[in-house]
């Protein structure tokens, strides 16, 4: 994770910088990562047939244009030459007929029902139960039995468009070319029953259908066992009248089966013993074709089975091409990986669900124990410091900030050298910071050499031991340097991170990240200073014992997170790292969503480098490897894992309220916002900060969020893939100097 020198971008390098600043190819690897989670779960939505309204939309609707022939007619309803025809089944022939199947439970033990009876069946599938049970078809196919469409969503067709129906027809019939290499001619609408149920609104459907060469299958009987009515009724219910044919539906899928499964036998047996004999659809219509034909003398005698496995029993089946096939396959492949990924990730949900709960819990508990520990009126760090120390503010083109981060220093109560360090500026910062003619100020120049040697250039200039690090458009107020420097009469205390606050609030991005640095940031800086692993001292505000970072080599630029660096640095050192919460700083935070992103790009990937970097931490023993034990599982959980899989509690809520309960969704994602509130709220008490921008926060979680989501996702694409980038300068506006902020809190 060693990166070359960096330098900062000069004016003629300025726009390649800026472009360099979100490399494309990685963006668009983001954005796809997104994009095929988002259509991975639209998939399995769709598959699940939880989109819409799963039931009969309307009922009770005239049939005053369907034909007579047809309402009195028999169950295979054909179009044949355009004419509708309905055949009815032949006398003491059944059909058994099986709905909403594939079930990878309940369709495997029907046919091994059938097998042991050597009776066919026809069943009609449902699409996308096909697509994620293929074996199951492959199975019934070869066994002999017939299978036909019974759409891909199981959704009343007879109010839906022309498109959406040849759409659920062709989507099954993909599937089935991808499961069994076939497609069929049989159809059966979802909650259809016996002709006479054939209303206006379906009848154009079923003559739709015929044109497009379908058989459209109804019943004569229905065992009703999806009620589960017992085994008797099933068997009664099913049972035709006077030794007429019929097509029995049945069902295979759709809830508990075994009352099915125990009627089956007894029915068949019950039937065979009354002369009956089964067979398919296909096998139906070939008989009553030959009986119109006057050739009764063929049909098989009482007692005898259709041909098992012949071309008659499975005339319906149609061998697909080879181009169907392939889509079809790549179908079943999409739905796999649906169908593994979506519990998968459902999984991973629970698991961040948990992380970012006890997460929250954790901060809490700690939070209150450091507030009340550091506020009591005993306590004290040892005696009060009251040294002078130095301050060193590293400034690469910072003419809009400077003058005000100076003149707040000036105001310090606390005796401090200001050093100054220009990094080969080109806007004038050293000439506006020597014109304001300040004691104790001194401007060093160097060659542009990055934000690190100009920070190690200040500490070798530095004339006292204690050193105050911060950013050029920063603003401390008057007490700032005397809070942040108490800590240091603890002689184990080798560093101190102070409270960085938000200066240009006012705006919906700069409210945003003002809840993110109280809330986040600084929430948990209370809980890793208890724990003692504090991963980051900010830039903006920090304080060292030049000792210490003389100690560790100084500010390294091995990585673009220098202040995580140190810092960890400092811990395998054996230094304590401490927060001083009172100890504040306003910063101006990127003001445009162009900005925060490669501010927020620069900050992950920097955190990634100096936690590798330091990976030895793990194995650290004593004292030093305390980072290692306890803070680096908790960065890496907290501020990368977590992250990257926390906005999935987004997308399953809006996936949950569009395909499953979009009432108790919504009440869920609403109780983890309010736990999330209850924590902000919590955070900015402690901070004393003004509530109203707390109103933001449910704003901030449906946009910013993913906005740092897609930030991780780039910056762990970038660590993959082994890019680098440069330390960035943002574009700067003065507005936080320009009106002091302080009065905001409390």
């Amino acid at each position: 994770m060693v990166s070359s020198r960096r330098r900062h971008a000069t004016p003629g390098r300025i726009d390649r910088v800026r472009r360099q600043a979100v490399p494309k190819p990685r963006v668009i690897m983001a954005l796809l990562l997104l994009l095929g989670l988002v259509c991975v779960m639209l998939l399995d939505g769709y598959l699940r047939a939880e989109v819409g309204d799963d039931q009969r939309v309307r009922s009770d609707a005239s049939a005053d244009t369907v034909p007579d022939s047809v309402l009195d007619g028999g169950p295979l309803l054909s179009f044949d030459g355009g004419s509708a025809r309905a055949q009815s089944v032949p006398d003491r022939t059944i059909v058994l007929t099986f709905d909403d199947g594939p079930d990878p439970e309940w369709t495997g033990k029907v046919l091994d029902v059938l097998d042991d009876n050597d009776v066919p069946g026809t069943f009609f599938l449902v699409g996308s139960m096909i697509s994620r049970y293929p074996d199951v078809v492959r199975r019934m196919v070869d066994d002999g039995s017939e299978v036909g469409v019974h759409t891909f969503t199981h959704v009343d067709l007879s109010y839906r468009s022309e498109a959406r129906v040849e759409r659920e027809i062709a989507q099954t019939q993909l599937a089935l070319a991808g499961a069994a290499g076939i497609t069929t001619t049989l159809f059966r609408a979802p909650y259809s029953s016996t002709n006479e149920a054939i209303d206006d609104y379906s009848w154009p459907v079923y003559q739709r259908l015929g044109a497009m060469g379908y058989t459209s299958v109804f019943i004569d009987t229905d065992s009703e066992d999806w009620q589960r009515p017992g085994v008797s009724n099933i068997v009664k219910w099913a049972t035709p009248k006077d030794g007429e044919g019929a097509s029995v539906l049945f069902h295979d899928s759709g809830g508990d089966r075994s009352e099915t499964l125990a009627a089956l036998p007894t029915y068949i047996k019950k039937m065979k013993a009354k002369g009956y004999t089964f067979t398919t659809v296909s096998g139906a219509q070939q008989q009553a074709a030959e009986a119109e034909r006057g050739q009764d003398d063929v049909q098989a005698g009482p007692g005898a089975q259709a041909p098992r496995g012949t071309s008659s029993a499975q005339a319906a089946h149609r061998t697909a091409d080879t181009a169907t096939r392939w889509e079809g396959r790549a179908l079943l492949a999409a739905v796999a990986v649906a169908e593994w990924t979506v519990p998968g990730l459902a999984a991973v949900l629970g698991v961040v669900g948990f992380a970012v709960l006890g997460r929250f819990g954790l901060m809490l508990l700690l939070a209150r124990r450091h507030h009340r520990r550091r506020n009591r009126r005993r306590f004290s760090w040892g005696p009060e410091v009251t040294g002078p120390v130095s301050v060193i503010v590293p400034a690469y083109n910072e003419k809009e900030c400077i003058a005000s981060t100076i003149g707040s220093l000036a105001a310090s109560t606390h005796p401090i050298e200001i050093v100054v360090v220009d990094d080969g500026s080109t806007d004038g910062t050293a000439e506006i910071v020597e014109a304001l003619g300040l004691p104790n100020v001194r401007v060093v120049r160097q060659e542009n050499a990055g934000k690190s040697a100009a920070l190690n250039n200040g500490v070798r200039q530095a004339r006292y031991d204690i050193v105050v690090m911060m950013d050029g458009d920063t603003v401390f107020e008057p007490d700032t340097v005397h809070r942040l420097v108490q800590p240091f009469a603890d002689p184990e205390i080798g560093a101190v991170a102070g409270n960085a606050k938000v200066g240009n609030r006012s705006t919906m991005i700069g409210a945003w990240q003002h809840i993110e640095y109280v809330m986040g940031f600084n929430l948990d800086r209370r809980m890793y200073d208890l724990l003692r692993c504090m991963p980051t001292i900010p830039g903006a505000i920090g304080a060292f014992r030049r000792s210490a970072v003389l100690g560790v080599g100084g500010m390294s630029d091995d990585t673009l997170a220098e202040d995580t660096d140190i810092t960890i640095a400092l811990h395998r050192a054996g230094w304590r790292v401490v927060y001083a919460e009172h100890a504040r700083a306003w910063t101006e935070a990127p003001a445009t969503p162009a900005q925060l992103w490669r501010q927020r790009y620069r900050w992950s990937y920097g955190t990634m480098q100096a936690l590798w970097k330091h990976r030895g931490s793990v194995t650290d023993r004593g004292p030093s490897g305390r980072f290692g034990r306890v803070g680096m599982p908790l960065v890496v959980l907290f501020q990368i894992v977590t992250p990257v899989f926390a906005p999935l509690i987004d997308v399953f809520t809006v996936y949950a309220m569009v395909f499953v309960d979009f009432r108790a969704s919504l009440l869920a994602w609403l109780a983890v916002l309010g736990v999330q509130l209850f924590c902000a709220a919590y955070a900015f008490r402690l901070d004393r900060e003004k509530y109203r921008y707390l109103l933001m926060l449910p704003l901030q979680q449906l946009a910013y969020r993913q906005l740092m989501y897609l930030v991780l996702i780039h910056s762990c694409v970038t660590a993959a893939t082994g890019g680098r980038l440069r330390w960035q300068k943002l574009k700067r506006t003065g507005e936080v100097g320009a009106h002091r902020p302080g009065a905001e809190a409390g």
